[in-house]
């Protein structure tokens, strides 16, 4: 037996992700208690940064802006199968690009602004709510 999908909340605001050299220093800018929701992650090729599109720096080159955030409902068990696949197949039948964050109680789908009436439409035709 699946498990129904779970629904999606729309997150206020626009989001920038951004991308450095790995051994960039961590971006400050963006770590602040206002922010609705920022993401740091390094690896041995690059630091990638996730921010609310007003923090971003003229100065950062290398950024792609006009996303939009949608929260996996959760909290969402670690043993729990197919969350993602499930929330975003029906993106990908919809030609919708997208970019995922995961926290350790959900996860985030962001998708450019510009692709956010596609998603919605794929969502509810595949029956996942989003509030």
């Amino acid at each position: 037996m699946s498990r129904p999908a779970r629904a999606l909340i729309r997150l206020p605001g626009r989001f920038a992700i951004c991308r450095f050299d790995s051994d960039a220093s961590l971006p400050v800018w963006a770590m602040h208690a206002e922010a609705a929701i920022w993401s740091v992650t390094r690896t041995p090729h690059e630091l990638s940064v996730v921010c609310d599109e007003d923090a971003l720096p003229p100065s950062v080159e290398r950024a792609e802006t006009g996303w939009v955030a949608f929260a996996v409902e959760g909290p969402i068990p670690f043993g729990e199968i197919g969350v993602i696949a499930g929330v975003t197949a029906p993106l990908a039948a919809a030609g919708v690009g997208v970019f995922i964050v995961s926290t350790f109680d959900t996860d985030l789908v962001l998708v450019k602004e510009a692709q956010v009436g596609d998603a919605l439409a794929s969502w509810a035709a595949g029956g996942i709510a989003v509030a």
